[in-house]
């Protein structure tokens, strides 16, 4: 039995929505859909993942915005992300408008996530960490057996995420990073919010923000 993954990069603001499931059972999750939900599902059909669970990082709308119509179309839960950006998930029909998405209705997740927390995909089990900084109830979705991690907008390839919104803190971030990601050790790979993967000792050791030499 595995967790396998495959990454769809959607919107205009190309946010990577994540396809995951088990493979011995085909049963799976879709981390992040922030848009076109058609092709998010057909691809679920392609693969024949039967998706039972929308995963939510965090609670911006590129992140969030076709998790609401993925439910409903399929009979999912939506599972994320920690209750502090409940804020975020209540100021959707502004996000929508702001950034030129389709509208969007407030959102109340069939799940708020804890730090702790575990989410079933299939036979596979997916850890949550809350790692506050970009929003204040982010979290991550890390699966130990594949050290596998689904980061939404903390850490990048060579970068961090934006602490300038409404709630964001720098200070938070660098935490969540070295203190919460880095210790699960340098082979995890990350799959980020947006832009390539890449893997914790990588930017442990390059990141001009998080890494050893700042």
């Amino acid at each position: 039995m595995s967790l396998a993954y495959e990454v769809l990069a959607v919107t205009p603001f190309q946010e990577n929505c994540s396809l995951v499931w088990c493979e011995a059972t085909r049963e799976g999750a879709v981390i992040d859909p922030g848009g076109e939900s058609g092709r998010i599902l057909a691809r679920a059909r392609d693969l024949g993942i039967t998706v039972k669970r929308v995963l939510l990082t965090h609670g911006h709308i590129d992140h969030v915005g076709a998790a609401a119509e993925m439910a409903a179309t399929l009979g999912a839960t939506i599972e994320g992300p920690q209750r502090e950006d409940r804020f975020w998930l209540d100021a959707l029909p502004r996000q929508a408008e702001m950034f030129g998405f389709a509208h969007a209705e407030p959102l109340t997740p069939s799940r708020w996530l804890e730090h702790g927390d575990r989410v079933a995909v299939g036979d596979e089990m997916l850890e949550v960490l809350h790692t506050p900084g970009h929003t204040p109830g982010h979290v991550v979705f890390y699966h130990r057996g594949r050290k596998l991690a689904f980061v939404g907008d903390v850490l990048f390839q060579g970068s961090i995420g934006r602490t300038d919104f409404p709630r964001g803190d720098h200070a938070a971030l660098v935490h969540s990073v070295r203190q919460v990601l880095f210790p699960l050790g340098d082979e995890v790979v990350f799959v980020p919010g947006h832009g390539p993967d890449s893997t914790f000792g990588a930017e442990r050791r390059g990141n001009p923000f998080v890494g050893d030499g700042v």
